[in-house]
């Protein structure tokens, strides 16, 4: 068995570490969310989607809710 030395700055400048098998690391990995990043019109889109429910939520026009099943569907 190898012995591994870290210096105990480098741990508290990092703020821990952590050791995980390879297997394990790799079903983490794979798991993880991916990043999309949009450009053109679907960019736009969504800022504006953003800016509208910042809006709403200023004036006041939201509601917390704790589930799905706490929303009242107006038809």
């Amino acid at each position: 068995m190898s012995t591994i030395t870290i210096q105990k700055r480098k741990i508290n400048q990092q703020k821990g570490i952590v050791v995980l098998p390879i297997k394990e690391y790799e079903r983490l990995k794979e798991r993880a969310v991916p990043t999309y990043y949009l450009s053109g019109k679907a960019a736009r889109d969504l800022d504006k989607l953003v800016d509208e429910g910042l809006k709403e939520y200023k004036a006041g026009k939201t509601k917390k809710i704790h589930s799905l099943a706490d929303l009242d569907y107006e038809n």
